[in-house]
């Protein structure tokens, strides 16, 4: 494996295409989930010139107008332009009710071990957790830092720090590796939409350069130097942006959602699934075991697989790989996760309260994870977040090596 590298990954605003998608599918999820909790949904949806087109099935007493959520979602991320706004797009849907069943509707909270057990995965899946030690948030730095400058972008939007913006945009911050360990900024490209043609290309990148490059870097260790390559929209002026000028679709951007593909990921879709698709919640379960691991000290990148089959709780297989920077042997390390870690879908819905944070947050729940990612975020309290199991797991150290 090589030791020196140039890792590069991309994040993208909420007015991406693609992510735009994936914020209607987990409005609609939120919006059945905050009337009944028990809901079975299903939400797909895809974008283009003027077209919004939702599909979905559902199991649920709810009644969810989901092209009104389609509708609310667009105004809210700043689609106004003649071509594509709230008002004037076209909304087809292709809406499925399935029966209620009463299998589906149990309280996770009331249940026993021995009723978790019975709760069986109904899709198969391969999911990955990852964490290591770049960052604050214990995320990849190429992602970390990509992040950070989308959100920073959208902010000087909203903001009209910067008013030429448009929603559309992405970034790729590239990051220069010695030894495995981030030493350098190698590149950073922004493509912003905006929202006229006509604007002076020069003063519009020294703006991104003045208002979201700068004030992102200057809390971070690692800046740009001088041989930083930096390019603002290298292709020209992009105008507008958005499903006017390319397609968008749930689940496109499963790199952006997780490690930015610095570590493996499922390539399902995370968003527009209830909590009972554990394709989409073994990936928290996952992210939240190995981002304990590497809290705890027990190594300096994790990664944690889990693969369930169809009619099983628990999943079939669990592997943990530390990269060759574990403390203790890797078995030691996956027979601690297996006994302090739970991920039995229940149990998981359960820890987590996956089918009740959208009546407690403000707004919904699962849209706010539809952009900047479903992992590693610090803008918001994740539950898969926390770092709650480092006393226990700290246990498994050598005593030379605790502190150390």
């Amino acid at each position: 494996m090589k030791k020196d590298f140039i890792f590069t990954s991309e994040s993208v605003t909420e007015g991406h295409p693609d992510k735009l998608c994936d914020q209607i599918s987990d409005a609609i999820v939120d919006h059945y989930l905050q009337q009944d909790p028990y809901s079975r949904i299903i939400a797909e949806c895809a974008v283009s010139t003027a077209v919004v087109f939702i599909a979905a099935r559902f199991a649920s007493p709810a009644s969810v107008d989901c092209p009104l959520v389609a509708r609310n979602v667009i105004s809210q991320i700043g689609y106004e332009e003649e071509s594509f706004n709230s008002k004037t797009c076209s909304i087809l849907t292709s809406l499925q009710e399935m029966p209620v069943r009463p299998r589906d509707r149990f309280d996770e909270n009331k249940l026993k071990d021995e009723d978790i057990d019975e709760i069986l995965a109904e899709n198969a899946a391969t999911v990955f957790g990852f964490a290591c030690g770049q960052t604050p948030a214990l995320m990849p730095m190429p992602i970390w830092l990509a992040h950070r400058l989308s959100r920073r972008l959208t902010s000087a939007r909203l903001q009209k720090i910067l008013p030429a913006l448009a929603p559309d945009g992405k970034v790729q911050v590239g990051v220069e590796y010695r030894d495995f360990k981030p030493n350098r900024i190698h590149s950073i490209t922004v493509l912003a939409s905006q929202k006229r043609p006509g604007e002076d290309i020069q003063k519009f990148a020294f703006g991104i350069i003045e208002a979201v490059i700068g004030p992102v870097f200057q809390e971070e260790t690692i800046k740009p130097d001088r041989k930083t390559a930096i390019f603002i929209n290298p292709q020209g002026p992009f105008i507008t942006g958005g499903p006017s000028v390319h397609s968008g679709l749930t689940g496109r951007k499963a790199g952006v959602d997780t490690y930015g593909e610095y570590s493996r990921q499922s390539g399902a879709a995370l968003s527009g699934k209830d909590p009972l698709r554990v394709d989409r919640v073994g990936v928290y379960a996952a992210r939240y075991a190995a981002k304990n691991i590497i809290a705890a000290g027990l190594a300096g990148e994790c990664e944690i697989q889990l693969s369930y089959s169809i009619g099983r709780s628990h999943p079939v297989s669990v592997q943990v790989e530390t990269f060759g920077s574990g403390k203790i042997p890797d078995e030691e390390i996956l027979a601690a996760v297996r006994e302090h870690f739970d991920f039995r879908l229940a149990a998981i819905v359960r820890q987590f309260s996956l089918r009740r944070l959208p009546s407690l947050v403000k707004g919904g729940f699962y849209r706010k994870l539809a952009a900047y990612g479903h992992v590693g975020r610090m803008d918001i309290g994740l539950p898969w977040e926390v770092t709650d199991k480092v006393a226990i797991l700290r246990q498994y150290l050598p005593h030379h090596a605790v502190g150390s």
